[in-house]
């Protein structure tokens, strides 16, 4: 237990890092992800809308069919090439938040796809805006259909925050790697582990939470 508490505050300063990223990341994404979503599903037979369609089209396909870990090298290693320059941090966050977007913009043109069109021309009878419809009638019924799917990419959002090693960051695994490296012991992974399961956990538990708010909806 003398060990464990040495190289604590180590692991939590890594901790910090990562939630750092994590919640960063989720703050940024998932608006993105929602105007992206709206992006794809437009159906407009103008040049520019076509031009619109096909370009979000296209990020979607590149951020969801590379690794992260690729995206993540190229956006720090690569992109300074053109004279595009991040810090660690920064490039990490730029990375995370345009890979999980993609996912994101995804998983809610699918819960548009879920509202019935008569649900929009019975707010028009009503007299509501688009704002009001997406306000009041839409986007509530579209989060209740996309929760479990984004309380799965929110976890895994916990998980992957381990891959800005790569690019130098201090972050919860990486501490474990350093203390494992000096001390010859497996005991910082597996606290490492550990903190992991405990974060996901609360996760998990705040999803649920979160999907019995909304199960009025049934």
């Amino acid at each position: 237990m003398k060990y464990v508490f040495e190289i604590l505050p180590a692991l939590l300063s890594g901790m910090k890092l990562t939630l750092g990223v994590f919640f960063l990341t989720l703050i940024d994404s998932i608006p993105l992800g929602m105007l992206l979503s709206v992006g794809l599903m437009n159906k407009a037979k103008n040049i520019l809308g076509k031009l619109i369609n096909w370009f979000l089209t296209a990020y979607v396909w590149l951020f969801r069919g590379t690794p992260l870990l690729l995206q993540l090298i190229f956006v720090f290693y690569g992109l300074p090439l053109i004279g595009i320059v991040f810090d660690r941090f920064n490039a990490a966050i730029f990375a995370f938040i345009l890979n999980y977007a993609a996912y994101f913009a995804e998983i809610f043109r699918g819960g548009f796809g879920a509202i019935e069109e008569g649900q929009f021309e019975a707010a028009t009878v009503l007299n509501l805006t688009r704002w009001q419809t997406l306000r009041y009638v839409v986007i509530p019924q579209v989060l209740k259909v996309v929760l479990p799917s984004m309380g799965n990419e929110v976890i895994n959002l916990v998980k992957d925050s381990s891959l800005v090693y790569v690019i130098g960051l201090g972050d919860l695994l990486r501490a474990g790697n350093v203390a494992t490296a000096r001390d010859v012991t497996l005991v910082p992974l597996v606290l490492v582990g550990a903190i992991y399961l405990i974060m996901t956990a609360l996760l998990t538990w705040a999803q649920k939470k979160v999907e019995k708010s909304f199960s009025y909806y049934r």
